[in-house]
């Protein structure tokens, strides 16, 4: 397979000879021979088919794979905060399942109106309106439309390097060339800025960099009629941005001076992967559209929705969403589910604690290792950015895509983001003894591809 240039950008992908040497090396031949088949079977497609490995179980912080590898999984595709197979999940959905399985359009049910009513108790300020979706993409698609209609404007503004899901309308909104390219036309109107960014932000160093970002925005706005909304993930979960809190502040005051709205795409990071159940409560904003999605089904069942400020509330003649699945009563079963578990483990308070700890380690490991250029912690969420020369911070990503390799040898997953971003996503399940084992797995990597 022919390996576009630039392909390393968004992360690790499935068609390196190093893929391929790791699946030889470590893969039986049944395992082979299934991935085999679903190569044939599947149509491929980047970072997905065809697939790495075979999985026959998931559950807690670990997937197990055909040929009987127990591996810590922090990558999880952003499900997983409360675990796989969680049984309080579990049970709440097979009770739901025996007493209402599908929830058809027209009909509510207590199910759907009591995970509504959770939602905007937690959520602050008057985000008092929620519509429910099958998946992120289709809140995505939800957000945007109800934008539209409540502005009666069509454009938006977003930023390179997003990932706000794979439709159209997403991925037009979206700046991630993997999904973008040669697809032809996209959503007219779907404007771009550059991302926030701690590490290597063309505007220069530190906050005055973003700051200037933020000043091009207005810039934008000042000349671009008809822009319904900004839309951006507050913290990325893929190379792992955390704005200051004096820039989002700012994006807020700017969106309210441009008459603009301001839809935060949290849908891998909310339901408390950065230490709180949304990640704006660090902010101390409230955004006129919040996006959720991904755990919040319990890394079980696929549910996604979106949170409205109450005067939003304008589209009532037409069908933001009407999806089949929109109002599931098991999904809602397995929403509340994972918020009660969330609640009762007080994983929040765990989640903080662990940030501090993530720092603390990973800080010792970037001390250790010169290829470490930087380190960024959120609750728990980390990102390690790999540089061959912490000076010119060009990024070694031949060498992230090794260490990724020799982690799953030694039994830990992860994503690879933005070509040399090590990026960590435990279950906030994960203990201090699980976490200390996985990052010992990583420092053995960095040691066995950086040092010898």
């Amino acid at each position: 397979m022919e390996i576009r240039i630039n392909s390393r950008i968004e992360g690790d992908i499935n068609g390196t000879d190093a893929r391929g040497a790791w699946q030889d090396e470590h893969l039986s031949e049944e395992t082979l021979a299934v991935l085999e088949q679903d190569s044939k079977l599947f149509l491929h497609q980047s970072m997905s088919t065809p697939c790495l490995n075979a999985i026959v179980n998931a559950e807690g912080i670990y997937i197990e794979d055909q040929d009987g590898r127990r591996v810590i999984d922090f990558h999880g595709n952003s499900v997983h905060q409360v675990g796989y197979k969680n049984e309080y999940v579990m049970n709440a959905i097979i009770e739901q399942m025996q007493q209402l399985p599908f929830l058809p359009r027209r009909y509510t049910s207590q199910i759907a109106i009591k995970l509504a009513q959770k939602l905007v108790d937690l959520a602050p300020g008057d985000l008092n309106k929620v519509l429910f979706a099958p998946g992120g993409t289709s809140a995505i698609g939800i957000a945007l439309k109800l934008a539209r209609r409540a502005t009666g404007k069509h454009k938006t503004i977003s930023t390179w390097d997003s990932f706000h899901g794979a439709s159209l309308d997403a991925i037009s909104v979206g700046g991630e060339a993997v999904f973008r390219s040669g697809i032809g036309p996209l959503l007219s109107g779907t404007e771009h800025m550059m991302p926030y960014n701690s590490y290597r932000s063309i505007f220069g160093e530190g906050e005055e960099a973003n700051d200037r970002n933020l000043d091009y925005l207005c810039y934008m706005l000042e000349r671009e009629e008809d822009v319904c909304a900004v839309i951006l993930e507050p913290i990325r979960s893929t190379d792992v941005q955390i704005p200051s809190v004096a820039y989002m502040q700012r994006l807020r005051q700017i969106c309210d001076d441009y008459s603009v709205l301001l839809i935060l795409d949290e849908i891998p990071t909310a339901l408390g992967r950065t230490g709180t159940m949304f990640v704006h409560e660090h902010y101390g904003i409230v955004p006129d559209i919040v996006v959720i999605g991904k755990g919040f089904g319990g890394g079980i069942f696929p549910m996604a929705g979106i949170i409205a400020r109450e005067h939003l509330d304008v589209a009532g003649d037409i069908s933001l969403g009407h999806y089949t699945h929109e109002k599931s009563a098991v999904g809602c079963a397995a929403a509340l589910a994972t918020i009660a578990y969330i609640e009762q483990e007080n994983l929040l308070e765990h989640a903080r604690h662990m940030e501090q700890w993530l720092i603390a380690r990973l800080g010792k490991l970037q001390e250790k290792y010169t290829v470490i250029g930087d380190v960024r912690v959120k609750g728990m969420l980390a990102g390690i950015e790999l540089v061959s020369d912490r000076v010119t911070k060009e990024k070694e990503a031949e060498g992230a895509e090794k260490v990724l390799y020799e982690c799953l040898s030694r039994g830990l997953s992860f994503k690879v983001s933005s070509g040399n971003v090590l990026t960590l996503v435990p279950p906030l399940i994960t203990s201090v003894e699980q976490m200390e084992e996985a990052i010992l797995i990583l420092d053995q990597s960095l040691e066995q591809v950086f040092t010898i």
